[in-house]
This record gives C-alpha cells, structure tokens and sequence, in this order.
C-alpha cells in the first residue's frame, strides 16, 4: 500500500510499473536485467517462459560441451557498460576459470550466467519467473490483459514480446525432425540436414559426438558454410564512409572494396565485416524495399556466412568430416519428401544449375533450415492472436512483425501500439542485425532507458505518444 504523505510528496513518488515480458530466452532475460538495473525500483516484471529454464531460448538450451557460442567471450557481456562482466564472471566457474576474452566458451555456460544475473531480484521479489504459455494479450485503457493457457489472466502496464526465433512447425511436415530437440538416431543411419549453417554445425557436432557412423548429408541450395572466425582489427569507419540509401549494386561494390582495402592492410574480409557491423541497422533503415528484396534474394545467406562465423573448433571439426567422407555437402533445393513402404525417407531436390527433381534417401531428417520462416506460418498461439486481432501485422517482406524503431509493435492500421513492445528476433524485420547478444543486449538497454525515462517523466499517464514505423 502506498504511504499516507501529504499531496505534494505523493506526487513526486512513482507508480511502480508492471512490465509482463513474454519469452525467457536471452532476449527476455537481458530486457528483465536492464529494466531492472536501470529502474532502481521503478518496475515490477513478470518472466513468461513456456519450454524452459529462464536465459535458454534456443541458443542457450544446450548442455552439450561441443555447442560453443560463436562470439567470444569479450562481447558476450550482458551490460554494455561492463564490457568485462561475462569474462569475470566465467573466472569464478570451474568450466570458465581458464578462459581468455578471446575464448569461445560452451553456451550452457551463459544460460547460467543469464540466471545468476537474474537471481537476486527473484529472491527480492521484483522479479517473478512464471511458466505456462501466453496465448493471447489485448490492450486496455492504460495497460494489456495478458491470457495464459492454463486459463489464468495477468494485468499488465506493458507487455514486451521476447519470443525469440520461430522453431519448425512439426504439424507442417512430420517427417522432418527439429533438431533442437532430442532424437535417437541409430548409429548407422543416413542422416540428412536441410540447411548448412549453424545450426546445421550443432547437429553435426552432436552427431559426430555420439559415435555417429552413418553418411550425414548438408543440403542446401547454394551449400554455404559459415567461415570460421580468426583474429581481427576492424575497419575503423565513420557514418560519412557509409553509403546510406545507396542500392544493393553498389553496397555490394563498397563491401568488396572494403575487403581487399583490408587484405591490402596485411587483414582478411573479417576487418570489413567487422567495421561494417556498427552500421548495419542504419543501413537496413536506409534501403527501400524493393532493395531489401534484392538482398534477400540474392546477398543475405552471403552475408550470414560472412557475419555469423563459426568457433574454430568447430570449423575444423567440420572440416575433418568433409575431407574423411563422413560427411557430405549437397547443392539443391528441397522440394519435398514422402515415407516411403520400408519405414525409410524419400527426399525430394533440384541438384542446383538444374531443372530436374532427383530423389535422396535418408533413415532420419533434420531441419536445420534456420530463423527465415514465414511468420505467419510459423507463428506462435500468441502471434496468430496479435495478426487476428489486428494488433500486429507483418511486414511487407514476411521477415517478422512489424516494429517501429522505438520497439513498439505496429498494428493493421500502421499506428504504434501504446503498450506492447517487441525485442530481439521478433523484430527482426526492423532492424535486421538482431540475432546476436551484442546487439539485442544494446536494444534492450535503449528499450530500458526509454521506459524509465518516459515513466519517470509522468509516471501516472501512458508510457508515449503512438508512434509510426
């Protein structure tokens, strides 16, 4: 209950805000840990985490040693404040003890890292970690009803979308596996991937792992790998070096230049892509729509492979089972697959330069395929509800939501949602380069500043104005 103080003191102490945060991947945790820290009491939060432990998303599932992260450890911190947080804290863990800044340490350790940055303020109370699944929020007045499907109903001030990447749909097609989730796969069976990038990488490593025998096959369509990382020195560039708004032919031309403006330095392409990185959203803003569409279908799995890199030891793991023959990298597309009468998969491909369907058979099927799924496809229970009632749409591309560059969701109407924001993969379609902790980690800091400061400001009245994309 709030005290009993005289009029012009009561006006001076702020509401507590109750911010409903749904997904408890890192996304989620991180949002938890900024608002937070930056709140200094400010907000209450509520962490809706449907599958698992609260900083495991995906990514950080795992308890596999041989699932590294792919960004070393020096930027792997959860504040951006604190570039040497996640390295200290890994000093004091008997698995990080040893670990340089330059290291590519097992991703269950940073689900742990996430859990104990989150853990006093669940011993506090400001932060509660509840589980279920959230099907459906809608805004009313000054706030969101957020209904669960265990048939409970929160109220909320604010409601922030974390719900991560999109996982395959297995009622889309049941002969493809998640490989996310756990599988016996017999030792000698032929196993085959759809897709060659990382999470391709993890299926193989776990595979490789278990004493696999059988012929594992990549495909994919162009058969690109992510590169491996090595060291680097970025670029140093400034925005007047960057070509905003220019179209894709000639961004693509900058980049090349960059790249042997690098290798000319005694560097690699890594010192371009690297320099470039601070200036990819801006970027990804600038460019029209027919040029985003350009890069989609032509330069974006070019530079994911350029940009998402692999740890070394898993590289050269992989590396080792493509030259031994225990693995094997196919160019074509999929077209489909049926059961066949013995138990057995028939894949459907287009070898890639062709125009003919051949025919891959395979014991076990993984789609390793990726976070490019149609949204509405793949959405989520939640999701679906949002597109249905108008709260949300997708954008004109089919990336994800629609988000405006302050993190609001954009309804049907292409006005700002006043109380629901979206972070991390979610909003993808916004700002692109949001997959990686370095960057969510930085716009869940902007999205916790703008909370505060709009809450401390009147603390009473909605959080903004509606805003536009």
């Amino acid at each position: 209950m709030r005290p009993n103080l005289p009029d012009p003191i009561r006006r001076h102490v702020p509401r507590r805000l109750h911010v409903l945060i749904v997904g408890g991947g890192a996304s989620g945790a991180l949002m938890a840990a900024h608002l937070l820290t930056r709140g200094h009491g400010l907000f209450r939060i509520t962490l809706v985490e449907r599958d698992g432990p609260v900083g495991a998303g995906i990514a950080y599932a795992t308890r596999e040693a041989e699932h590294l992260l792919n960004t070393r450890v020096h930027n792997m911190s959860a504040f951006p404040d604190r570039p040497d947080h996640f390295r200290q804290w890994l000093a004091a863990e008997p698995e990080g003890r040893f670990s340089s800044g330059d290291s590519f340490v097992p991703r269950g350790l940073y689900r742990r890292y996430l859990e104990e940055i989150l853990a006093p303020w669940r011993t506090g109370g400001e932060l509660a970690c509840v589980g279920g699944e959230c099907l459906r929020i809608e805004e009313v007045g000054r706030g969101v009803i957020a209904h669960f499907s265990d048939g409970s109903v929160r109220l909320a001030d604010v409601a922030i979308l974390a719900t991560g990447h999109p996982r395959p749909d297995p009622a889309e097609d049941r002969l493809l596996q998640d490989p996310w989730r756990a599988a016996d796969v017999p030792p000698d069976a032929r196993v085959v991937l759809l897709g060659s990038g990382l999470a391709m990488i993890d299926k193989v490593l776990t595979l490789l792992a278990n004493g696999h025998r059988g012929e594992i096959v990549a495909l994919s369509r162009r058969g690109l790998l992510p590169r491996s990382h090595a060291p680097t020195r970025p670029l140093p560039l400034g925005l007047p070096d960057v070509p905003l708004g220019a179209p894709m032919s000639a961004l693509t031309a900058w980049v090349r230049r960059l790249a042997r403006e690098a290798e000319a330095r005694g560097g690699t392409w890594r010192d371009a892509v690297d320099g470039i990185r601070p200036f990819v959203r801006r970027i990804w803003r600038g460019l029209p729509e027919r040029e985003r569409a350009r890069f989609l279908r032509h330069g974006a799995g070019w530079w994911d492979v350029h940009r998402h890199r692999a740890p070394p030891a898993s590289d050269a793991r992989i590396a080792a089972a493509l030259a031994d023959g225990r693995m094997r990298l196919l160019r074509a597309g999929y077209e489909g697959a049926e059961r066949l009468p013995d138990g057995r998969i028939a894949l459907r491909i287009r070898p890639r330069g062709t125009k003919t369907h051949v025919r891959l058979e395979a014991d076990v099927v993984f789609d390793c395929r990726g976070i490019r799924r149609d949204p509405k496809n793949s959405a989520s229970p939640l999701v679906a509800s949002l597109l249905a009632s108008g709260l949300a749409r997708i954008d004109p591309l089919r990336i994800g939501l629609e988000v405006a560059q302050d993190c609001r969701l954009i309804d049907a109407r292409g006005q700002g949602s006043r109380h629901i924001f979206a972070i991390g993969p979610v909003s993808r379609a916004a700002f692109w380069e949001i997959t990686a902790i370095p960057d969510i980690r930085d716009q869940t800091a902007r999205l916790a500043e703008d909370l505060v400061a709009a809450h401390a400001a009147a603390p009473e009245q909605e959080l903004g104005r509606q805003a536009r994309p």
